[in-house]
């Protein structure tokens, strides 16, 4: 597809401006196939991985709407998880950054109520959530949307799986009739084209494939045995060594199995899975995203808020039942034009589901032999990077420059020791190089930000 420039829209000024500050000239396949429609008012069905640049395609058309002198809440976006709503609202934010006095809530469960219903006074622009914790808000009468004009559902097939089709549809109810509607799903599964029917009207149909040039992703089929699966996995990381691996499992009993097996040999590793509470699951992501553990073990629903650009293995632990979730799973390596590795363990009784693969990527699969590599005695992948907590967050005007500021200078942590800062509501995340995290600690734990003190540990 030939490339075109978001210049070539009709979008106001201020929007281009914050394009050009992100670095963002040309648009992707997906901002190409539905922006048009989207800044056209016309509903919006898309198939797009994460990854593919939909979010910015959606925060640029929702924001295009919003009318910054009416105090209400004009658009509305629906995500599965806190983690991939944290993630929309900061591209939003930084897509808005030069329109004067947008306002946008992040409303997602996890959270005291308190503190929402507080900024819920201040009557935002835009409202970024869970359909869990949205539609508490609209029942509690604290959530108003009489005024919206759009209503977005991101990732709406993992929002179905979750069970929160009901509650989407009691949402929807308590909207405008005369409102716009964008639904992005990376997958097609029936339930997505029955929510679609009663949510959108006459909508334009947009699809971009998941296809992966073997260029940036080398895909490897290893034949093995269930019994045998533990040890192939260490084989391959001790190896391979890759920076950053998630090891994808179809249930939590052989996520649960692999991390135990994994941490017994000496692996640091972290598992991600439907029965950790909510600010488990917050910690386990950030911990990984930001480079302080270097092997995930994750079910593909609980990896969903999961978006790191520079992931540099894959290790499916068994086949994927559908082919697309298979493409889905190894497309979150090889991104932004770095190499990426996807190695596919396959017991003999799972092979239909390669048929299946080779039919749906139109490819021939090769099978690898790793017999002949070493078995580890000690493996363990150690981790660039300690994530610090901090109890203090965007409710305390806590901003990642505050963090910055009371690190570096008279703080004596060089600043390319400091990782990843993620400020949520109530808390602060920080990632420091494993040589200055000790002293990072004492700093932040004897010094103040933004002159007030707030305790801080270390995770892990």
């Amino acid at each position: 597809m030939t490339t075109v420039a978001f210049s070539s829209l009709t979008l106001a000024p201020a929007l281009l401006q914050s394009l050009e500050s992100l670095g963002y000239t040309e648009m992707t396949a997906i901002q190409q196939q539905s922006l048009p429609a989207m800044l056209a008012g016309k509903d919006i069905l898309a198939k797009a991985k994460t990854g593919s640049g939909k979010t910015a395609a959606f925060a640029l058309a929702l924001l295009s709407k919003i009318d910054p002198l009416i105090y209400k809440p004009q658009a509305l976006v629906l995500c599965p998880t806190r983690e991939l709503a944290e993630q929309v609202s900061k591209e939003i934010r930084a897509l808005a950054r030069f329109i004067p006095n947008i306002k946008l809530l992040t409303l997602c469960g996890g959270v005291p109520i308190i503190h929402q219903l507080t900024s819920l006074e201040q009557a935002p622009h835009i409202v970024v959530g869970t359909p869990g914790r949205v539609l508490d808000h609209l029942t509690r009468d604290t959530l108003y949307v009489d005024f919206l004009s759009v209503l977005v559902l991101d990732e709406a097939d993992r929002m179905l799986d979750m069970g929160f089709e009901e509650d989407i549809h009691k949402i929807v109810k308590k909207t405008p009739p005369q409102r716009q509607s964008l639904l992005f799903s990376a997958t097609y599964p029936d339930s997505i084209h029955g929510i679609s029917q009663r949510i959108l009207q006459s909508p334009v149909v947009v699809s971009v494939e998941s296809e992966h040039d073997e260029n940036h992703i080398k895909q490897h089929f290893i034949e093995v045995s269930n019994a045998d699966k533990p040890q192939a996995v260490m084989k391959l990381l001790a190896h391979y060594r890759p920076e950053s691996t998630v090891i994808f499992c179809n249930t939590k009993a052989d996520c649960n199995e692999v991390y135990q097996q994994l941490t017994a040999k000496g692996f640091y590793v972290l598992a991600l899975h439907g029965d950790l509470e909510q600010r488990d699951r917050e910690q386990v992501l950030l911990r990984f995203a930001n480079k302080s553990c270097p092997i995930l073990v994750a079910t593909d629903v609980a990896a969903r808020g999961l978006d790191i650009k520079e992931l540099s293995a894959v290790i499916n632990y068994e086949l994927a039942f559908d082919p697309e979730i298979h493409v889905h799973r190894i497309g979150r390596t090889g991104r932004a034009g770095n190499k990426g590795l996807a190695f596919s363990l396959c017991a003999p009784r799972e092979a239909p589901r390669v048929v299946a693969i080779e039919a749906y990527q139109k490819i021939s699969v090769k099978w690898d032999d790793i017999s002949a590599l070493p078995v580890p005695v000690v493996a363990s992948l150690k981790s660039l990077m300690v994530t610090l907590c901090i109890e203090g967050g965007r409710k305390d005007k806590v901003r990642p420059t505050d963090v910055l500021g009371a690190l570096t200078g008279e703080g004596g942590i060089a600043g390319s020791d400091v990782g990843k800062i993620d400020v949520f509501d109530i808390r602060t995340y920080v990632a420091i190089h494993v040589n200055s995290s000790h002293k990072a600690l004492k700093r932040l734990q004897a010094g103040q930000i933004k002159g007030r003190r707030f305790r801080v540990s270390r995770l892990g």
